[in-house]
């Protein structure tokens, strides 16, 4: 099936799920309650911004501040704008500054790029990650030391999942936006649908669908992996909690495996622009304990769009050809 006929697909598919549900349902009276759906669900729909430049894990610099001051905070927001800028010109003719192909007017900037908290994790109390497993040391450094010996353009299963145009790490489960710097500050959207029996989030970054029933089903085998894990959604009074197990083998999770993992998200409306989004991740292979997270999520007016990520993807030929070149001495 080609991409443009999957989209129509889950596009029929998503409609066909509206109009079951719209049949089922008698409407609450408006403004009878805040943030409700017609249902009476607590009402997340929308398109939703969750960009964010605050680093996963907190910077030594502020190792017992869990809170920026306003000095700190406007300082750090100015240097973040500077770092982030697609006009610079400095480093002409190195790396640096061939990124910056796209410049500044391709970019739609929120209007803050950063949060006051100076990290994304809350749990634990640090703001870091806890301390890996000895098994996932040993793979940590066994990893390390294949990627010094191995080239990391070898072949196209080298490069990573963005690269290739199957899936957007960020989208998630978790949503968890990237802070490289080539990306601080850019826009990263999807949008919830919800039925009585679905919630449906659509990513614009590799238009990546993911539908979580509500109705209490179990989850799949554990031997059936997929690339956005086996989602079931519960409401907890105004939170929508979903679990995800059967994450694919291939995804990663701060940068270490995911296929062992247990996602916890928690969804929650907390005012008409903001979402309080907050996960758990429970992997007892790779950490000594689960950590938990806190991204930033704002609405915006703007739509998501067609994100044709394969059309013109002549970046991984290009890296591919390149690395055949070096290794010929050209």
């Amino acid at each position: 099936m080609s991409r443009r006929m999957w989209l129509v697909s889950c596009g029929l598919a998503l409609f066909a799920i509206t109009l079951h549900s719209q049949t089922k349902v008698s409407p609450t009276p408006p403004g009878s309650l805040p943030f409700r759906t017609s249902w009476g669900d607590p009402d997340l729909q929308g398109v939703w911004n969750y960009s964010a430049g605050t680093p996963l894990e907190r910077p030594a610099a502020f190792a017992r501040k869990a809170l920026l001051s306003d000095d700190e905070f406007a300082q750090a927001e100015r240097q973040a704008r500077e770092r982030t800028n697609r006009d610079r010109r400095d480093g002409a003719g190195t790396n640096v500054d061939l990124g910056r192909e796209a410049n500044e007017f391709w970019f739609e900037r929120p209007p803050t790029i950063l949060t006051r908290r100076t990290s994304l994790i809350t749990d634990p109390p640090d703001g870091k990650l806890p301390r890996l497993t000895p098994e996932a040391e040993q793979r940590r450094v066994a990893r390390a030391a294949a990627l010094r010996e191995g080239g990391s353009a070898d072949s196209s299963e080298d490069r990573s999942l963005a690269e290739r145009c199957l899936k957007n790490p960020a989208n998630g489960p978790p949503i968890l936006p990237p802070t490289i710097e080539i990306l601080l500050g850019q826009m990263f959207l999807f949008r919830i649908v919800q039925t009585p029996e679905y919630v449906v989030i659509l990513s614009e970054a590799m238009q990546e669908l993911r539908i979580i029933p509500l109705d209490g089903r179990p989850h799949l085998p554990r031997g059936i992996r997929q690339w956005l894990g086996d989602s079931r959604g519960r409401w907890e009074g105004r939170t929508l909690v979903v679990e995800t197990t059967n994450l694919h083998e291939s995804l990663s999770i701060a940068g270490f495996p995911a296929g062992n993992a247990r996602v916890v998200e928690r969804f929650t409306r907390s005012d008409a622009d903001s979402l309080d989004y907050q996960f758990t991740i429970d992997d007892a292979t790779t950490w000594t304990k689960p950590w938990t997270a806190a991204v930033p999520i704002t609405k915006t007016n703007g739509e998501i769009y067609e994100f044709a990520c394969h059309e013109g993807n002549y970046g991984l030929m290009n890296i591919l050809k390149g690395a055949r070149a070096q290794e010929n001495g050209r």
